[in-house]
């Protein structure tokens, strides 16, 4: 599978990547002239362990692709086979793992949501081993970068400050440019960084999106969305969801999700220490001071959100304003009601009609002072529109749809993507898309894949 819109964004043509040559570049057997593929060395807490080196046991990054525009983007490769950091393991991917990233990487990029993209998906016809043989495959995808919090901890761990240095002034070209003003440049980038996440993961909750596994190693500094191994969309909102099946403690539960993103940065934090100060008692304040301002920012952000997608962007700053807008997430937690379907219905009711979004919960008595209040402020029901998806990848219909395409149909795979990358357009036909899992769907649960 290949995206053709994002090739062409990327200047590469389409029908080339499906010929010979092409092909064989998706898959790592072809090296562009004057490039030199690397495997990524980086370390990383995983569940808050630490491993000193991990690195891209499965993954090569080709080299750059620069766009029409001028933009450098990686083109990096996952499932191509045995690198330096493999560990054991085979380097190989399989086709359904590859797939939901690529799913659900497009779902995220059409909510607007910075991300890594999938260029293409391309069946190898090699068997992988995992639990049971499966059909081969490898993903190529697209980010500015591949930079990670554990790229700098890598270079930290050397103990080398002129590696770590020379790290952080790339990541400010490439990345945050505008930290390169300041004569604290380097405090500037880890601003600049926890400023890209603070608004990632306020994105992240607001559409219900669940990343599964926010190890430093799997967050950008550029602020995109990577590693889509455990990912789902919650269903009936509750903080505590927990689709990964290795998360046994919920450490990355939906609800932990900025809290967790606030612990990696301060280890990133840890890692620029030697540039923010020669005086490590005062780089420590440094760090400290500027890590504060994570939950602002991340609460500035979640509320600008929720005020858009209950209509109340020009509903003035009042206290009555402010106390629906704080209600909103906890209404949905006490209802358990389905979170996508809850904001969609939602405008519903901003024209007259309670009855859909009072249909999403057991009690709808539950819903009656919040809902009066909320109305009337006048809500704006078309800006709501906009900005609360009708169509989101249903955990259900994911698994419908890659258990197809392992058995080599990809026709359902094809008409969810149809919905999820156009996913403020209610289209009649489409309405089980836009339904939360049946009765029968029991708990989910997610794995990485490798």
């Amino acid at each position: 599978m290949l995206d053709d819109a994002l090739a062409r964004e990327l200047g590469l043509d389409p029908d080339w990547l499906r010929g010979e040559d092409g092909v064989r570049l998706l898959v790592g057997a072809l090296v562009p002239e004057g490039a030199t593929p690397v495997a990524q060395a980086y370390a990383g807490h995983q569940f808050g362990g630490w491993s000193p080196r991990l690195g891209d046991g499965r993954a090569l990054l080709l080299g750059e692709v620069e766009d029409p525009a001028g933009g450098l983007h990686d083109l990096h490769l996952k499932g191509s086979g045995r690198t330096p950091f493999s560990r054991g393991g085979d380097g190989l991917a399989a086709v359904g793992p590859m797939l939901r990233e690529l799913l659900v990487s497009a779902a995220v990029h059409a909510l607007g949501i910075p991300t890594t993209r999938a260029l293409a998906v391309t069946a190898t016809g090699r068997p992988v081993q995992r639990e049971t043989v499966q059909r081969g495959a490898v993903l190529a995808r697209v980010a500015s970068s591949h930079l990670r919090v554990g790229t700098f901890q890598y270079a930290a761990a050397s103990g080398d400050v002129d590696l770590t240095r020379r790290l952080a002034d790339h990541a400010i070209a490439r990345h945050h440019p505008a930290a390169a003003e300041r004569e604290d440049r380097y405090r500037a980038l880890l601003e600049a960084v926890i400023a890209a996440q603070a608004s990632l993961v306020a994105r992240w909750m607001l559409v219900g999106f669940v990343h599964g596994v926010m190890n430093t190693d799997n967050m950008t500094i550029s602020g995109e969305t990577i590693d889509y191994g455990p990912c789902a969309f919650l269903d009936a909102h509750d903080p505590a969801t927990v689709f990964s099946s290795i998360d046994e403690r919920g450490r990355y539960a939906y609800g932990n999700q900025p809290a967790v993103a606030e612990w990696d940065l301060a280890r990133l934090a840890e890692s620029l220490l030697p540039l923010l100060d020669d005086d490590q008692e005062q780089a420590v304040a440094l760090a400290v001071e500027s890590l504060g301002q994570f939950a602002p920012r991340y609460e500035e952000e979640l509320t600008a959100g929720l005020r858009a997608k209950l209509g109340l962007e020009a509903a003035g700053d009042g206290p009555a304003v402010a106390a629906v807008v704080a209600e909103a997430l906890p209404l949905l937690a006490a209802t358990r009601a389905d979170h996508t379907g809850f904001f969609r219905r939602l405008a519903d009711a901003a024209r007259g009609d309670e009855e859909p979004v009072r249909a999403l919960v057991e009690d709808p008595s539950a819903l009656d002072g919040w809902l009066g209040r909320w109305r009337a402020l006048a809500p704006d029901a078309a800006a709501m529109d906009r900005v609360n998806p009708c169509y989101v990848p249903r955990n259900h219909l994911v698994e419908e749809a890659l258990t197809a395409a392992t058995l080599g149909d990809l026709d359902p795979l094809h008409r969810l993507l149809e919905v999820v990358t156009d996913p403020f357009v209610e289209r009649p036909g489409r309405e089980r898309y836009a339904e939360p899992a049946p009765e029968g769907f029991g708990r989910y649960r997610t794995f990485c894949g490798t």
